[in-house]
């Protein structure tokens, strides 16, 4: 079994900790997800940054359209890796 691994970006750190709270509940995720700042290429001010969260999923058993639509509410996409 492979381990699969989600990104999650989000416009902002607030958006980003809502979707850590919100994300155990909806998918039932176990493990807590991991928040990343991923500032901008060549950007230092911190408003330019986008937020990451990193939700394992080792029995790949979320669905990537439903992780898209969950994610959508907070203005969020979710990375193909």
């Amino acid at each position: 079994m492979s381990e699969t691994r989600h990104v999650l970006v989000l416009p902002d750190r607030d958006a980003a900790e809502e979707v850590i709270e919100a994300i155990g509940d909806h998918f039932g995720v176990a493990e807590e997800p991991q928040l990343v700042r991923d500032a901008l290429a060549g950007e230092d001010d911190a408003e330019d940054a986008q937020w990451l969260v990193v939700v394992e999923d080792p029995q790949s058993r979320l669905s990537a359209v439903e992780l898209d639509e969950f994610v959508a509410d907070w203005d969020g996409w979710r990375e193909e890796l």
